[in-house]
This record gives structure tokens, sequence and C-alpha cells, in this order.
């Protein structure tokens, strides 16, 4: 079984069972049988861009989305990694980059020493990230699995979906955070006549 066929997997069977469909269902909505659709999920399948295609519009997603990994693990970019790109005058440093399109909020977090936060919130579905730079002060913070200790211009990427805690380690810290929720849609279209 190829890394791709068990990506395929766990995005189709993830997408089918946020939207509530069973495999008959979605095997009505593609037009693909339900052995394949089994296939497919098990990933012992070897789907074709035409079947991804058919997937994705019945899943009502992009096709490169069941290639696109989510729930991905914790990435780290410390500030002695950087990387500038300097052009005319200007200069820009990526932190990250993730496919996909959803719901984007935008922050900055203060915490005093010994403050913590956590979550998930209720509100946060599956596949919902926390993309954190710190600008001052020292910052643990990640799945309560596996958290990190960050300092000012560090950076990490982690799940916001499952347990998490941002915990201030110094007098104070302050924090960019970014977080992107999938945007799913829940209902389909309304006909007025």
């Amino acid at each position: 079984m190829s890394d791709t066929n068990q990506l395929v997997a766990r995005n189709v069977r993830r997408y089918r069972q946020e939207r509530g469909l069973s495999l008959a269902e979605l095997a009505r909505r593609s037009g693909l049988s339900k052995q394949t659709l089994s296939k497919v999920e098990q990933g012992v399948g070897n789907p074709t861009v035409e079947t991804l295609a058919l997937l994705g519009a019945a899943l009502d997603i992009p096709a490169r989305r069941l290639l696109t990994e989510w729930g991905s693990p914790v990435f780290v970019q410390r500030r002695d990694e950087d990387v500038w790109t300097t052009d005319e005058g200007r200069s820009e440093r990526i932190f990250d980059e993730v496919y996909g399109s959803g719901y984007v909020r935008n922050h900055l977090l203060r915490l005093e020493r010994g403050a913590t936060a956590s979550g998930p919130d209720a509100t946060e579905p599956p596949g919902t990230l926390h993309h954190v730079y710190v600008i001052s002060g020292r910052l643990r913070t990640g799945p309560l699995t596996d958290p990190v200790m960050l300092e000012g211009g560090d950076f990490v990427r982690f799940p916001g979906d499952v347990p998490y805690v941002y915990e201030c380690l110094s007098d104070e810290v302050t924090a960019h955070v970014v977080t992107t929720l999938p945007q799913l849609r829940q209902f389909g279209p309304t006909i007025t006549q």
C-alpha cells in the first residue's frame, strides 16, 4: 500500500463521515460502486484521477484536498532557522503554507506569568490548525500530548481540534496566532420558485 493511497483513504473516510454520508450514499452521489469506494477507504484501491474528481464533486471539495494531509503533526520553525527573501527593499519570512479553503482568524495573545489558555473550543471542527509566532517572551504550547517550548522569533503549527495548551513561562508573552478552520457546507442550496 502506498503512502498516497493511505492519504486518500484517510481523507475520503474523514470527509464522508464529517458530512454524515454512508458508503452507499457516497457511491450514489459519485456514481462509483460501493466496492470501489470500500477499496479506496481501505487504501487498497488505486484511484484514478477521474475517480478522485468524482469523489471530490460528491463531497463538495476540490479533488486536490483528497491528496492534502489534514491533522498534520506539530511543525516548529526556530528563529535561527529563518530564511528571508529580499526583493527591491522588501523582506519576507514565510512561516508555513497550508492548502485548502476555510475560515482564517488572526489575533494577538498576551499572557502573564503562570497564565494558561486551553482548548479546543467546541466550535473548532476537525482539521482546525493553530499557527503561532511568538513575538516576545517564552511560551509552552501545542497539543497536550506534544507541547513545545518557544521563545521570541519561534513559530509552531499544531492541530487545534485536539486538547491543547498555551502557557506563559516568562513575565509576559505576546504571540500572533492564526487559526485556520475548514469551511464545510452544512446544507445544500435552497431552490426557490
